[in-house]
């Protein structure tokens, strides 16, 4: 393939991106994770967020699952709670609605995010102002893997299910480069190694991008990210848990996914099951320079 073929198809494969993200982020404000889940852990003021009923339905009906993924988010969020306070300056990779900015900021970082979505982009701004942090979080259309920020710019960084949508190689090309050199980064990412899960996905081809299923990470996936970063340490969630999803609007669903909970703590600990859960979580410290 030549360079001008190359780049044709890495810009058609932007586009798509874009489009697929455009659609989304047109019906669905942000806060998707909370959209679909037991009463008392909705997200409020939900039907503000939800600008098309009908096509929410439709083009969100795989959010119900999230509903599940309590845990991973916590250990994410107390990740950046440790992390983040005043003189820290945090970079939301590939923001969406922008909600892990906005959390990072609320603990007091100097949040700047980042998406190939000016519908994204333009929402996230919207919750920012919305949870009254927007003076020092604030959201820009940026390609991820041609980023125009300095080098060693951020201490911190923070993803959720992007590096799926992006060239690994390239994205984590940049990410080395703006992260300051003992700056740190949380990612939390799909695996694709489940064939139950996988199947899903697959047959539900509006939900997403074709470059996007084919390219949901593996735990392999991982030697890449250790080619641009020293230390890398993964944590897997979610398989029994995926059992209480159809409960979720039940008085039942809170205890069983407690006690399901504990069943993944304990059977995902070991890599060749864990990487049979849903998501991963990974933190990546020190990039190479």
């Amino acid at each position: 393939m030549d360079a001008r073929t190359e780049f044709a198809a890495l810009e058609a494969r932007k586009l798509a991106e874009i489009e697929h993200s455009r659609r989304r982020r047109s019906i669905l404000q942000g806060f998707e994770r909370h959209i679909d889940t037991h009463k008392n852990e909705e997200v409020p003021d939900m039907d503000k967020l939800i600008r098309d009923r009908e096509a929410f339905n439709y083009h969100f009906s795989n959010v119900k699952f999230y509903s599940v993924a309590q845990s991973s988010e916590a250990y994410q969020y107390s990740w950046l709670a440790r992390k983040c306070g005043p003189t820290v300056k945090v970079l939301d990779f590939a923001c969406g609605n922008g909600e892990n900015g906005v959390f990072a900021a609320k603990c007091g970082a100097e949040t700047v995010g980042i998406d190939i979505s000016p519908e994204g982009v333009a929402n996230a701004n919207r919750n920012a102002e919305a949870a009254g942090v927007s003076d020092h979080c604030r959201f820009e259309v940026m390609d991820g893997e041609a980023m125009s920020f300095p080098d060693n710019n951020f201490d911190i960084g923070v993803e959720y299910g992007a590096l799926h949508h992006v060239d690994l190689h390239r994205a984590l090309d940049e990410l080395r480069r703006v992260i300051k050199p003992t700056g740190e980064m949380i990612c939390v990412e799909a695996l694709r190694h489940n064939p139950f899960i996988h199947w899903y996905r697959k047959n539900t081809p509006h939900l997403r991008t074709e470059w996007e299923v084919n390219h949901i990470l593996r735990v392999e996936d991982l030697k890449t990210v250790r080619q641009y970063f020293r230390h890398v340490e993964v944590k897997f969630f979610h398989l029994a848990v995926l059992a209480a999803v159809p409960l979720r609007k039940t008085s039942l669903y809170k205890p069983l996914r407690t006690i399901l909970e504990k069943i993944d703590t304990l059977i995902l600990k070991n890599e060749k099951i864990g990487k049979y859960g849903w998501i991963m979580v990974f933190t990546m410290q020190h990039p190479m320079k």
